[in-house]
């Protein structure tokens, strides 16, 4: 879901860090060329051939994914922004799991992430959280041109229409998919950066599919586009708390990554938490807490200029002067 926060955020950070990027698109939807990884006997990581120098770096990589191959067929972690990207994921799949596509999960409802799902076969059954198809089903002319806007005119967004889910997964809940051979659990672990988020585990292998809550590896940072400081923390800890010490996390826009990692990513909110509340407390402006939560020692990210300042600390901010 796309609040009006993050539409003032993103009009906050052009005299920010972020203005580096104004008028050219975070990553290319054109130029992107997905690889895989192979993390276990029939289970794949996709991602950008670029992702693993981009985070190790700071920098802004396009969006990953997955494949989880059963007897019985295969899942897709997600669909991808555009055409181009989506049928670089079905070509892949076709090589590695020479299985039928029987599902494809939407991790949230950002169109990098759900968009290629008309391009899938007719057959592969469409999964999402419930609060992501109202989104989608509602928003999406609006959500297009957001997208637009960020990723630019001519990457396929323009064609971009509605399939329709065919499997749901309610608020709070579980569901477990058969492949044959290959377990897997679609969960939801509460809000996580849109309300509808989903993750996807496969326990023999213990990796998850983060998506959106996770982006990737220190130094990059969670994006609160939707608000809920408190809430995303608290499913942070308890995916953290769920992971054995062994799993792998695959985060939505890079490699693969341990658990320990996601602890970058629990301190930076703890330590905003503390910040911020500890600003209302002296009755400080939100402006005036933006310039003293500067943090930074949480720098590195490409785009700490925006997210920190221009979305995560107003967030912050707007969240704990309710409680």
């Amino acid at each position: 879901m796309k609040s009006m926060l993050i539409k003032t955020a993103v009009a906050l950070s052009l005299s920010s860090g972020f203005a580096a990027f104004a008028g050219e698109p975070i990553w290319d939807g054109n130029k992107v060329e997905m690889v895989s990884e192979k993390l276990a006997d029939h289970v794949y990581a996709y991602y950008a051939k670029d992702a693993r120098e981009l985070n190790a770096k700071g920098g802004a990589a396009a969006t990953s994914g997955g494949l989880i191959v059963g007897s019985k067929g295969a899942l897709l972690v997600e669909t991808m922004l555009n055409q181009r990207l989506n049928k670089q994921v079905q070509d892949l799949s076709r090589k590695l799991g020479g299985k039928p596509l029987m599902y494809a999960v939407n991790t949230s409802s950002h169109g990098d992430h759900s968009y290629g799902n008309m391009f899938m076969p007719a057959g592969t059954r469409i999964i999402q959280h419930a609060v992501t198809r109202d989104y989608i089903a509602a928003h999406l002319d609006d959500d297009k041109a957001f997208m637009i806007k960020n990723f630019g005119t001519g990457r396929g967004i323009e064609q971009i229409q509605v399939r329709s889910p065919d499997v749901l997964v309610p608020a709070g809940g579980k569901i477990t998919i058969d492949l044959g051979g290959k377990s897997v659990d679609i969960i939801d672990f509460g809000f996580g950066q849109t309300g509808g988020d989903l993750w996807v585990w496969e326990p023999q292998s213990k990796v998850l599919w983060a998506g959106n809550p996770v982006i990737a590896a220190k130094p990059a940072l969670p994006w609160l586009l939707d608000g809920n400081l408190v809430e995303t923390l608290d499913t942070l800890k308890r995916v953290y708390a769920f992971l054995p010490e062994d799993a792998r996390i695959i985060p939505g826009h890079g490699v693969a990554m341990t658990r320990n990692d996601l602890n970058w990513h629990i301190n930076y909110l703890d330590t905003i938490r503390n910040k911020v509340q500890a600003a209302i407390n002296q009755g400080l402006t939100l402006e005036q807490t933006v310039q003293q939560t500067t943090m930074p020692e949480f720098g590195g990210y490409a785009l700490f200029g925006w997210v920190h300042p221009g979305l995560n600390v107003p967030a912050a901010y707007k969240d704990l002067s309710k409680k």
